[in-house]
């Protein structure tokens, strides 16, 4: 559960439960922060293992680790790092509390910059917890920017806005998942049992036989960088993967995020935790890179409920062949006495 994807095709790579695999038609360039192994994999380079880098692009979408400063309030839904000012100043004073950003990104080009880049900011689906539109992801100019101020002089500036692309194509994807859990269980543990009772493939439909009317409008409050500290999931997978590799050996993520969702439940506001984990697969034979987003929500008493709801109903209805029976016009009881007498005979 809560996997997303691009394309239908599967990859080759092993994942840590066999999901396909979201594939970025756009490539980042080396010196972005974000997942170290992917931009040896586009520069044609397989590292020996995979490292969990220091990501801090103050600019880029996508979150990264060790935060003392970030984008503005109107920028990317995900936090980031960057160095401190010349003169430091208190790290409160510095971010917005909101949502842990810095006031301003500059759009001027850098020193010496002979390359001109976009400087237009492309707006995201993702509705602000404010209620003042949605969020901003930063344009070119920006990520460049803040990658130089990071450090990452070496930044190939011909392939920034790939990279936007690819970090703002990586958000769009965890907020679909998001909203595919928010549409299931935002009603309440009732009516997500009853979307989910005849498995995933059915749960559309099950959606809109139990619509009440009603549209589900979750937001983006807040948004964390925890890339060094692994869930309990993705350390279970790993020990997994000690055990049996050949089965569930895998890689552990390159990056962790905890994104706060508000959520509407009876007229009242309620502020959901959902944890993301980022995975980097093996590139596709035309090289292109792959990612694996495993986004669920947290595991609180009301989270872990969620999870084992939708796990365990999609499991059941598999498990006890129900797409089988209900094309079988013969009762469930009648069948197994059937079964039984001829057994006995």
């Amino acid at each position: 559960m809560g996997w997303f994807w691009a394309d239908a095709s599967p990859s080759a790579a092993q994942t840590p439960s066999g999901h396909p695999a979201v594939k970025a038609d756009m490539t980042p360039p080396p010196g972005c922060p974000m997942h170290q192994k992917s931009m040896d994999v586009l520069s044609g380079q397989k590292p020996e293992q995979m490292q969990v880098p220091a990501k801090s692009a103050s600019a880029c979408p996508v979150p990264h680790a060790t935060q003392t400063a970030g984008p503005s309030a109107s920028s990317c839904p995900v936090p980031h790092t960057t160095q401190p000012e010349e003169k430091p100043k208190s790290l409160l004073s510095q971010l917005n509390p909101l949502n842990y950003m810095f006031p301003d990104l500059s759009q001027k080009q850098a020193p010496n910059q002979t390359y001109d880049l976009p400087t237009s900011r492309e707006p995201s689906t993702i509705p602000k917890g404010t209620g003042d539109g949605n969020w901003e992801y930063p344009s070119p100019q920006q990520m460049y920017n803040a990658l130089l101020r990071k450090g990452y002089t070496d930044t190939d500036i011909t392939a920034v806005e790939s990279m936007v692309s690819v970090h703002n194509f990586l958000n769009e994807g965890a907020w679909e998942e998001i909203m595919g859990w928010e549409k299931r269980f935002a009603k309440g543990l009732y009516h997500g049992w009853q979307v989910c009772k005849r498995g995933e493939a059915h749960a559309e439909e099950e959606m809109d036989r139990h619509w009440d009317g009603v549209e589900v409008e979750p937001s983006l409050m807040k948004f964390q960088g925890r890339p060094k500290d692994l869930t309990p999931k993705a350390t279970m997978l790993q020990v997994l993967g000690w055990i049996y590799p050949a089965k569930y050996g895998t890689e552990p993520p390159f990056d962790r995020h905890d994104w706060y969702v508000s959520r509407k439940v009876n007229g009242e506001e309620r502020l959901v935790r959902y944890v993301i984990d980022y995975y980097s697969g093996e590139p596709e034979a035309d090289g292109e890179p792959v990612f694996y987003l495993d986004v669920r929500p947290a595991a609180t008493p009301q989270g872990a409920a969620e999870r084992i709801i939708r796990w365990t109903t999609d499991v059941w209805w598999k498990g006890m062949g129900g797409d089988r029976r209900e094309q079988d016009s013969q009762p469930f009881s009648r069948q197994n006495a059937s079964k039984i007498w001829n057994s006995s005979s």
